[in-house]
């Protein structure tokens, strides 16, 4: 089965092209198109078959950027497939499935209409992912489509983890809750995590860490999301490049009151201006903060010991939620590349008699346990792949549902 995996962004699409069967998962193709309705656009492409092209192209709407997929992937000299009809089904990320999704969904009318119900929820992203949608339902109105949500795999906490106290009412009226993000890393990473250890996910606690421009961590109960550190939206939990993370909620009409600030102001302050940016005043990338930590950058340094204090906080905190812990992942652009940082973080979990291998730690964006076998809690580095989990459910359900493809 040949599944066609679409990220539908603002501006951008990121695609995947798997093929899929009981012996093999394979990547046939992947690639952006970028500045989408801006100058400058263009489509990077790989086919894994040592081509690699990157054209400068006028890309105004989504539509085109689609259709600039669709024609790559069957171009004759670049292309994976001859025609479409090789492509079984369309597997999409969603960011926000609200409380009506806690599952992958084949899309229809219906489900479209309740995606669009809980955009209010993620205005930034839901109408983008809801575009892409629309687009390959005329282009490819044969194929069956799947919404896969980043907010699905933590629809298992409890309501103690996901209701805020603020009035009842706006609960019931807006959806005001905790939903929590990354969801499809979080799944993937503990499910490689139990492989690697070769034993059952449902007999694990695990602590997955989805460390990159966003961050987040998520509390894995026997293969159940039981915590997570982002909330209603990506901006509470750990600090990031340029969010905040969790604050004092009275500081928002502090500052709108002390520096005249309107709602907008205060909100891409809090988004765009604050983590790891607004603390170092260097950069929102994390490896340019480390590098000016270990030059002596006071601001930098302050930056990292606060990035690293919260993920050891989110830890300590949810070992304590699931009354134990087995392993601890790492994952994502920092998790998986900053070898100094996980070491700062280990070391500073010592109370849960960790021994970190500092020659196993020496490694990037590869599957490894970086731990001793005397250490009480195993912690594994894994890579994750989220465009896979998409391309996964999407092919489950096509099968559950016997569509023919």
């Amino acid at each position: 089965m040949k599944i066609l995996v679409l990220n539908s962004g603002s501006s951008s699409i990121k695609f995947k092209v798997f093929k899929l069967n009981s012996q093999k998962e394979q990547v046939l193709a992947s690639g952006t198109v970028d500045r989408i309705g801006i100058k400058g656009s263009k489509i990077e492409y790989e086919n894994f078959r040592d081509q690699e092209i990157v054209l400068d192209l006028d890309v105004p709407r989504h539509e085109r950027g689609i259709e600039l997929v669709l024609e790559t992937l069957q171009d004759d000299e670049v292309g994976i497939i001859y025609s479409l009809d090789e492509i079984n089904a369309v597997g999409h990320r969603v960011v926000h499935g609200g409380e009506k999704f806690a599952q992958s969904t084949l899309i229809n009318d219906e489900v479209i209409r309740q995606i669009e119900e809980v955009s209010h929820l993620a205005p930034l992203h839901n109408p983008h992912n809801l575009n892409g949608i629309c687009v390959c339902e005329e282009i490819m109105s044969d194929k069956p489509q799947v919404a896969v949500f980043d907010t699905a795999f933590h629809q298992t906490m409890h309501r103690e983890a996901y209701m805020y106290a603020v009035p009842y009412k706006y609960y019931t009226r807006h959806g005001i809750r905790r939903y929590g993000f990354h969801g499809t890393s979080h799944k993937y990473v503990s499910t490689r995590a139990a492989e690697e250890t070769g034993k059952q996910l449902n007999s694990l606690k695990i602590i997955t860490c989805h460390l990159g421009n966003g961050a987040s961590v998520a509390a894995v109960d026997e293969g159940e999301s039981i915590e997570t550190s982002m909330g209603l939206t990506p901006l509470e939990g750990l600090i990031m490049g340029t969010r905040c993370g969790d604050l004092d909620p009275g500081l928002i009409t502090f500052l709108m009151e002390k520096e005249d600030l309107s709602i907008k102001e205060v909100n891409d302050i809090m988004n765009k201006e604050s983590g790891l940016l607004g603390l170092s005043g260097i950069s929102s990338d994390s490896r340019d903060v480390r590098k000016a930590a270990a030059d002596g950058h006071k601001r930098a340094r302050i930056a990292l010991d606060l990035f690293n204090y919260k993920v050891v906080k989110y830890i300590g905190a949810y070992t304590a939620v699931m009354g134990g812990l087995d392993v601890i992942v790492f994952t994502a652009g920092i998790g998986e590349n900053a070898c100094d940082l996980r070491a700062d973080i280990i070391n500073d979990l010592d109370f849960l008699n960790i021994e970190l291998n500092e020659q196993a730690n020496q490694v990037r964006q590869t599957a490894k346990k970086i731990t001793t076998d005397d250490s009480q809690v195993d912690v594994y580095v894994i890579p994750t792949n989220e465009e896979l989990v998409i391309a996964r459910d999407t092919a489950a359900i096509i099968e559950k549902n016997e569509i023919q493809v």
